[in-house]
């Protein structure tokens, strides 16, 4: 299925920009004068100079004070990176890139959307090279490099994740994706072929770091804020857990190595079944001994901060289920990551939509304080938002009017409930 969708996206010619117009709502001059600009600029290429830095305690401490009054109690958390970094200020909500066709059209809506939710007080990007044949990544590093030029945001300011273990093809390219996969990656030594799964998946460090530099070419950045290892239990279907252990050990002991080399500023792990099931399900991973490798590898000063899961309110595992032991006691994820001093992020925060109607109305109890006439969408957002033990949840919005409905909610209290 991965190949099929690759070659019917392989095929279609790079049309990047076309004028984006304004949405309505959006008033703020500096919002319409970057989607002017965007719309007269070229994708950069991969010779162009990478934006400098990446978020810091400084940079993102001043976003939080100039959202400042704007944003309710609670809307901005605290990610614990490390002595080195020193923790960072991130929103509670960010915006995720996933889904959509690989058209221009769709290009253009995540262009508006990201621009938007810059402006409104969200301050963290989701992607992954594979998402959309890397459109998503070539349009978010257009969109944050504009931004920047544009005074609406430094680059210190903003947390830019990304992923890597699925393969990610280049909707640019016409060949045909076995093709593709030969050349690009068996006859250049990336990986081996029993390193290669289920047609999609491969944790080798030759190709993780492939990858990373690719995920940095299509940004234009020199360093990325978070670079997840993306669901390594995806493996567990074809390779004893005591394999896989082993090579997410070899992937950490790359990004390691990345973090040395200034690429990226941490990294972590970003699980669909992975940390949320309990030990007798065959994709359980146990996090606890995943983190004793990064301080096998680096000791105290390791740069695995950071695990991100799913979790809304049809997926409570998160924060139910005693999945993980930690010193000799089984707690839920989101009490296991605070033990062992992890941040969480979550995704499927509306379960790619099917939340957004007949929402269970317990959750919309939960969520009263943010009005009568919330909507399913925000009180599905909410309920995530203000369950402890997380700091940021991902929500798809390639819509601006889903960042205008959704992003209201930065001014109520985000206040954990119990």
């Amino acid at each position: 299925m991965a190949l099929a969708r690759a070659r019917s996206s392989a095929s279609s010619s790079w049309k990047f920009l076309g004028l984006v117009e304004r949405h309505d709502l959006l008033s703020k001059t500096a919002h319409a004068r970057l989607l002017s600009s965007l719309a007269a600029e070229a994708a950069p290429s991969p010779s162009s100079n990478y934006i400098p830095g990446h978020a810091d305690p400084m940079g993102t401490a001043n976003y939080a004070n100039r959202i400042g009054p704007d944003a309710g109690p609670g809307h901005f958390r605290t990610l614990r990176a490390g002595d080195k970094l020193g923790n960072l200020i991130v929103s509670s909500l960010g915006i995720g890139t996933y889904l959509g066709p690989d058209s221009d059209s769709v290009d253009r809506e995540y262009i508006e959307s990201i621009t938007r939710s810059l402006t409104m007080g969200i301050n963290v990007i989701d992607c992954a090279a594979n998402y959309r044949n890397m459109r998503s990544e070539l349009l978010i590093g257009h969109c944050l490099s504009m931004a920047i030029k544009q005074g609406i945001v430094s680059r210190n300011e903003v947390i830019v994740c990304s992923k890597a273990g699925f393969l990610a093809f280049d909707y640019r390219e016409s060949i045909d994706p076995y093709t593709y996969i030969d050349e690009k990656y068996i006859k250049t030594n990336l990986f081996k072929r029993d390193e290669f799964l289920g047609g999609c998946h491969c944790l080798s460090p030759a190709y993780l770091k492939n990858q990373l530099e690719l995920s940095r070419r299509n940004m234009g950045l020199e360093t990325i804020d978070i670079y997840f290892i993306h669901n390594p239990e995806t493996q567990l279907s074809q390779v004893p857990r005591s394999t896989l252990l082993s090579r997410i050990k070899a992937a950490m002991q790359a990004m390691e190595e990345c973090c040395a080399e200034g690429k990226i500023a941490m990294y972590g792990i970003a699980t669909w079944n992975g940390f949320r099931v309990n030990a007798s399900n065959k994709q359980h991973l146990p996090l606890e001994e995943i983190l004793s490798y990064a301080k096998d590898i680096a000791g105290d000063d390791h740069h695995f901060k950071v695990i991100q899961a799913p979790y809304n309110s049809r997926l409570q595992q998160a924060a139910k289920e005693a999945s993980q032991p930690v010193r000799g006691r089984r707690m839920p994820l989101l009490h296991a990551a605070h033990h062992l001093g992890l941040s969480v992020m979550t995704s499927a925060t509306l379960n790619q939509g099917s939340l957004c109607k007949n929402l269970d109305p317990d959750i919309r109890k939960i969520s009263a304080n943010i009005g009568e006439q919330r909507t399913d969408a925000q009180a599905a957002i909410q309920f995530v938002r203000t369950t402890p033990g997380i700091v940021t949840s991902f929500v798809g919005m390639r819509q601006v009017m889903h960042v205008e409905e959704n992003g209201s909610l930065i001014r109520h209290p985000a206040i954990p409930h119990r």
